[in-house]
């Protein structure tokens, strides 16, 4: 549904082809959008950054390019936000953190870089859990990011903003990351497509780490076509990141109108019942099964047992690697800076004011658990217990193609309903994390429409 300007709540691959054939330049379709932002975000807090002096410059380009007859990229003039782990040259770059408040990265991200390349303006960066540590945005270290459809509910985290920004059209697409289900998650409590693709496919160069080995840069949007372009337009082996995927993957928009016939689909039964699943969730996903069955899938139940150890592992190997990722920020070389008399001293004074709490606390945790004498007894047990969901996953695929599970045990909960327990904040992502650990694919697809009442606050 477009808005009243008749360009925002457009879908990118719409507005890129009316770009494309002239019918409206790239500066309109900016404007357009720029003025929404100004109009809505106040109530919303989905950006950290808005600049519409870079972003109507990047418009000009691509109309100048298209007034000299060049041959228009796939995104062109199609607004994107951009979550504030990737680093851009023209925006500052701070991780949702106070540590690098101010701080301009010297490059672009390889996945921001493509994006321009194939046409596409970056409109603003968007708000997150503080280096994306987090699953409803509360712990920004700005401010939280309300969701879209009801104000005094979170919009899930830790790629909040960019969800938050493509539900209320704001941009139609948005960059998010996805370490324990930082783009699914945030894209199903605001009700919008999101993907974490395959560990390796989208290059992490430039993107701010927070776990490396589970990190994974992805797109949001409105329809499952609009999210298979971006990912298109930016994926692809990166000489720049060592663990990048050598070989060129196949196109992403192949296959989107042939339809589930035939398709083998196993609904994982730990997930699909999983300890504090909201009946309304639990109802979704019989619903999504039996809407594929009619389709035309082949859905049956499997059981992919270690899932249940998943979260426990997670929240080992990601504080694990984030307490060694997090050391750089010692004050020295780029971001805050504590006045101090001695070097150890600055060091701690300035991860003191820098880092916010849930910061804090998972550094604490990663490097208890790699420290002398317990490394072996939680780091390196968590890390076969990830082997054995990664062995049991590859067995659920020798029978099906596909897996369905919820991918938020809950709906969109009230803003700091969860902020005093970090625990119970955890086990929104209970049914993501397992996924990560084995670096494989996965979707989040909304199945219910929003009220009608809501289409209208929204787009009008």
């Amino acid at each position: 549904m477009a808005g009243g300007d008749g360009l925002t709540g457009r879908s990118a691959a719409e507005l890129a082809g009316l770009v494309g054939r002239g019918e409206v330049s790239a500066a309109e379709v900016i404007d357009a959008h720029l003025a929404r932002i100004e109009a809505l975000d106040g109530g919303i807090r989905s950006f950290l950054c808005v600049r519409p002096d870079v972003a109507r410059a990047a418009a000009a380009a691509v109309d100048a390019a298209r007034a000299r007859g060049d041959e228009l990229g796939p995104l062109a003039g199609v607004p994107v936000a951009v979550k504030d782990m990737f680093c851009t040259t023209d925006l500052p770059t701070t991780a949702g953190s106070r540590i690098l408040e101010g701080w301009q990265p010297p490059y672009d991200s390889t996945a921001v870089a493509r994006l321009r390349a194939a046409g596409a303006v970056v409109i603003g960066k968007t708000n997150l859990d503080e280096f994306a540590m987090g699953s409803s945005t509360e712990n920004s270290g700005f401010f939280p990011t309300a969701n879209p459809w009801d104000a005094t509910r979170v919009p899930g985290g830790s790629s909040g903003g960019s969800a938050a920004a493509v539900a209320a059209g704001f941009a139609p697409l948005a960059l998010g990351t996805d370490t324990g289900g930082s783009i699914r998650q945030p894209a199903a409590l605001c009700g919008v497509v999101g993907l974490r693709p395959t560990y390796g496919r989208v290059s992490r160069s430039g993107i701010i780490a927070y776990a490396s080995s589970l990190d994974q840069a992805g797109p949001f949007a409105t329809t499952v076509a609009d999210t298979a372009l971006l990912l298109e337009a930016m994926w692809g082996h990166d000489p720049l990141d060592s663990t990048s995927i050598p070989s060129a993957p196949e196109p992403a928009l192949a296959g989107l109108e042939s339809g589930v016939t035939g398709l083998r689909v196993g609904v994982v039964e730990e997930l699909a019942d999983v300890e504090g699943i909201q009946p309304e969730v639990r109802s979704a996903v019989e619903a999504a099964r039996n809407l594929l069955e009619k389709a035309g899938a082949v859905v049956d139940s499997v059981s992919v047992p270690s899932v249940e150890y998943g979260l426990s592992a997670y929240y080992i190997i990601a504080p694990a690697e984030a307490s060694s990722n997090l050391a750089r920020y010692d004050g020295v070389r780029y971001g805050l800076r504590a006045p101090a008399s001695e070097v150890a001293q600055m060091n701690a004074l300035t991860r003191e004011a820098g880092f916010g709490v849930e910061v804090k606390r998972r550094i604490m945790l990663g490097t208890y658990a790699l420290s002398a004498g317990y490394y072996d007894a939680y780091y390196g047990q968590a890390q076969r217990v990830r082997t054995l969901i990664i062995r049991d996953f590859a067995r659920a695929y020798e029978h099906f193609d596909v897996l369905l599970a919820p991918t938020s045990p809950t709906t969109a909960f009230e803003l700091g309903a969860r902020t005093s327990d970090p625990l119970a904040m955890y086990l929104s992502d209970v049914c993501t994390i397992p996924t990560n650990l084995t670096g494989a694919t996965a979707i989040s697809v909304p199945l219910i429409a929003p009220p009608e009442e809501k289409k209208t606050m929204m787009y009008e």
